[in-house]
């Protein structure tokens, strides 16, 4: 399981690298494998099938009626800024649009808006 674990990381980092968020920080969040920007996780892996992303509670409510195959809440998620993904069934694409998202969330408000300014030029 480790190694479904391990593997899921690396893919997040390679993703977080390909969408060229500033400032990622490998670290944990709660013993799992995580990502953070400004101290705070914006993605970690919760066990071999399982990601968790933080999103505002608007944008949750949206992905969960969405695609209800893809994103999922424990009673334990009710009402917090982050939503389970199902690592397996998430394309890259579909990932790295929830990572940025993610990211933007949780980044220093100064960080976010160079992120955002840079993306448009």
């Amino acid at each position: 399981m480790a190694c479904d674990v391990d593997a899921i990381f690396e893919r997040l980092k390679r993703l977080a690298a390909e969408a060229a968020l500033p400032d990622v920080e490998e670290s944990t969040s709660y013993g799992n494998p995580a990502l953070k920007v400004g101290g705070k996780s914006f993605v970690a892996v919760k066990n071999a099938e399982t990601i968790v992303i933080s999103i505002s509670l608007d944008d949750k409510d949206h992905l969960l009626e969405m695609a209800p195959d893809v994103y999922f809440q424990t009673d334990h998620y009710v009402g917090w800024p982050h939503l389970p993904v199902r690592a397996g069934v998430i394309g890259d694409e579909e990932l790295r649009l929830r990572l940025i998202g993610a990211w933007l969330f949780r980044a220093p408000k100064k960080l976010a808006a160079g992120f955002k300014d840079q993306a448009r030029s």
